[in-house]
C-alpha cells in the first residue's frame, strides 16, 4: 500500500472517530457552594467546548466540597481556602490549581441593636460557621481589637441559616458569606458592621481545587477546566446582570439581595504571588490557633503551573 493511500485511510478513520468522541463526550463533575461568590461554575456552560459536559454538584459547606474532591465524588471543587488547608494539613490529596474568588464575606448585626463596630459585639450571640474561612478572619479581627472568641457568645450556624437566625433573634450578629449579608440588609433586618479585610490575609476567600491524581494524570483536563473557569469568572465580573440572572435562576436568590452582595464579590482564577503568600499566612494563622497541627506542604498543595501557563498564554 502506498504512503499516500495509508495517509488517506488514517485521515478518514480519524475524521470518523472525532464525531464519535464528541458524541460520547466527557462529563466533569464540578463542586460548588450555594453562594454568590461560587457562581462561576454555574456559568461554565456558556463556554464549554464540544465534547465536554459540566455537571455542577452543589454543597452546603466548604468542608463538604473539599471532602468530595478528596473522595473523588467530584473532579474539581470551588470552596474556601480554610477547608483546603484543613485537608492538606491532614495530608489529604487535595491540590489547589487556581483561585476562585476574593471578598464575599461580612460581619453583620441586627440593625436595631446599635452595633457599629466589632467591640460592640462583646457578650453578643454571634453566628459563626466552624472550619470556615470566615471563622479565621473573625478570630484575627477580634485579636486585632484586643478581644478573643471568649468575649462573644459563638453560635454554630451554617451560612444559609444565618439571615434566618438573625431575623428570629436567635443570634444578634453573624460572620457570613454572600448573599447572606445582602439578604439581611435588603430585608432591613441587618447592617454591615465591617468587611473583615484589614488582616494580613487580605480578602482571600475561595480556591479552585482538584485531587492530586487528577493534577498528575490528567493535566490537559486541568488546563481545560481552569481555562473554562477563567472565562466564566471574567465574564461574571464584566457582566453584572448576567451574573444576577444566573444566581436567580440557578440558586433561587433574590435580586434585591444580589444588588447589595455583588459589589462585595471578586471572582478570579489566577494564583498570583500575592494569593499564594496570603494563603501561607492564612495557614500560619490556623496553626497558631491550633486549628491544624502542622503546616501543609505547599510544594505539593499549591500547583501554580496551570495558572502560570494560562496567564502567559493570554499575555
Amino acid at each position: 500500500m502506498s504512503l499516500t493511500r495509508r495517509m488517506l485511510i488514517a485521515a478518514g478513520a480519524a475524521s470518523l472517530a472525532a464525531p464519535a468522541l464528541r458524541a460520547q463526550g466527557v462529563t466533569v463533575r464540578m463542586g460548588a457552594l450555594r453562594l454568590i461568590h461560587s457562581i462561576a461554575p454555574y456559568m461554565y456552560k456558556r463556554f464549554q467546548p464540544d465534547g465536554l459536559r459540566i455537571e455542577v454538584v452543589v454543597f452546603e459547606s466548604p468542608t463538604e466540597g473539599k471532602n468530595a474532591v478528596v473522595t473523588r465524588s467530584v473532579d474539581f471543587g470551588a470552596f474556601g481556602v480554610a477547608a483546603a488547608i484543613l485537608g492538606a494539613a491532614a495530608r489529604e490529596p487535595v491540590v489547589v490549581v487556581g483561585s476562585c474568588c476574593d471578598r464575599g464575606m461580612a460581619v453583620v448585626a441586627r440593625a436595631d441593636l446599635g452595633i457599629d463596630r466589632l467591640q460592640a459585639l462583646k457578650g453578643r450571640k454571634v453566628g459563626i460557621w466552624p472550619g470556615s474561612t470566615q471563622e479565621v478572619f473573625i478570630l484575627e479581627r477580634l485579636r486585632m481589637e484586643g478581644m478573643s472568641i471568649r468575649d462573644v457568645q459563638p453560635v454554630r450556624v451554617s451560612f444559609s441559616e444565618m439571615p434566618i437566625a438573625l431575623a428570629r433573634s436567635d443570634i444578634e450578629a453573624y460572620v457570613g458569606a454572600e448573599p447572606g449579608p445582602g439578604i439581611s440588609v435588603a430585608a432591613g433586618i441587618g447592617k454591615i458592621v465591617e468587611y473583615p479585610y484589614s488582616t494580613p490575609m487580605g480578602s482571600l476567600n475561595m480556591v479552585f481545587a482538584t485531587h492530586a491524581e487528577m493534577a498528575a494524570q490528567k493535566p490537559d483536563l486541568v488546563r481545560q477546566m481552569l481555562k473554562l473557569h477563567r472565562q466564566a469568572s471574567e465574564f461574571g465580573m464584566a457582566n453584572r446582570e448576567a451574573t444576577i440572572e444566573t444566581a436567580i435562576a440557578r440558586l433561587g436568590m433574590k435580586r434585591e439581595a444580589l444588588e447589595i452582595s455583588l459589589p462585595n464579590v471578586e471572582l478570579n482564577w489566577q494564583m498570583t504571588p500575592e494569593m499564594v503568600q496570603r494563603s501561607k499566612t492564612y495557614a500560619e494563622q490556623m496553626l497558631s490557633l491550633k486549628q491544624i497541627r502542622a503546616m501543609p506542604d505547599f510544594s505539593h498543595f499549591f500547583d501554580t503551573r496551570f495558572s502560570d501557563e494560562l496567564a502567559k498564554s493570554a499575555a
